[in-house]
């Protein structure tokens, strides 16, 4: 019997079966492989690792590094890279919060919420309007952002007296309050990227830029509505970040930037944009807390810390690469 599209003879097709897996992904399952297995080596070979406390300690800093690796997702997808303020933001955001506890801690909330969007949204605003490079922009936008910091804020900032924001590090059924917040961020979030247009056209416009401009899409709205929820996700990781620590200074910034870009690209997100999700985002947020916690466990610095992050960052960016290309050629 003969295929009628193909020519060719079905019985032939049949025999032949499925195509064998890939060198790309055969690498990939390889690579999940390895890094379940260093996770459950240092599980076990860890002291404190399997533990209540420990585990509390983990989706606590997945949850601050979730939080903003969600909003930020968003930027990734629309084809505008990342964002290198994520950290200094994080530290001017939590700062402002203390400050602006003096007014009441509803209102403090609301200015900080807004300063970190608008933040943001002045980036995307810039990076949409002109096709300027994000990289430069944001890195830019660190500099202003610790300028700021160094100059009104020298030293260490502590809650004013009588501002109660313990509610902010407090656990429900076990779990801190953050946990909580990421889920709901991230569930809000990936419903809005595939069941709204808002989603869809960010997915168009990181997928190809000029054919979603040809098209008549809003770039310059998409890029500055990406940036604007980024923004939004970096002030709710300051202010709990804020009532967590009871205690900010500039050094909250951390590794804060390194630790969410790494999170979106363990996840699997395509780094050109177009390609990806908010659920790979949660996993890789995870992945990267769950390692960091293992090397703090085994003593390992920070600069260590940040060397094996970045090995995984770098094997994961080019395995997916690899993966796209054999695509595109099959």
């Amino acid at each position: 019997m003969t295929d009628t599209i193909t020519g060719r003879a079905a019985s032939s097709r049949v025999a032949r079966g499925p195509a064998p897996p890939s060198f790309a992904t055969l690498a990939m399952y390889a690579f999940v492989a390895l890094v379940a297995a260093l996770v459950l080596i240092g599980a076990f070979s860890t002291q404190g690792f399997l533990t209540t406390g420990n585990f509390r300690a983990i989706l606590t800093s997945t949850a601050f590094v979730g939080i903003m690796a969600v909003g930020a997702t968003l930027i990734m997808l629309g084809g505008s890279l990342f964002s290198i303020s994520l950290g200094m933001t994080t530290a001017l955001t939590s700062i402002l919060f203390m400050y602006a506890l003096n007014c009441g801690v509803i209102p403090a909330i609301i200015v900080t919420l807004l300063a970190g969007t608008l933040i943001f949204t002045i980036q995307g605003a810039v990076i949409g309007t002109i096709s300027a490079n994000p990289i430069i922009v944001t890195i830019g936008a660190g500099a202003i952002q610790e300028g700021v910091i160094g100059w009104f804020s020298p030293g260490d900032i502590v809650p004013p007296e009588g501002a109660d924001i313990d509610f902010l590090a407090r656990t429900v059924f076990g779990l801190p309050l953050s946990v909580y917040v990421f889920l709901a961020v991230a569930i809000v979030t990936d419903l809005c990227m595939r069941h709204t247009r808002f989603g869809q056209e960010i997915y168009m416009l990181g997928e190809n830029h000029s054919a979603a401009r040809a098209a008549g899409l809003p770039v310059e709205m998409l890029t500055t509505a990406a940036f604007a929820v980024a923004g939004l996700c970096v002030a709710i990781t300051g202010i709990l970040v804020a009532g967590f620590a009871q205690n900010v200074n500039l050094q909250v910034q951390g590794t804060y930037t390194f630790d969410v870009i790494a999170a979106i690209l363990v996840g699997g997100n395509a780094v050109t944009g177009g390609r990806g999700s908010v659920g790979r985002t949660v996993i890789g947020a995870l992945i990267i807390a769950t390692i960091s916690d293992i090397l703090l466990l085994l003593g390992a610095s920070t600069g260590m810390q940040i060397l094996v992050k970045g090995l995984i960052v770098i094997v994961v960016v080019v395995l997916l690469h690899l993966t796209q290309r054999e695509g595109r050629v099959s």
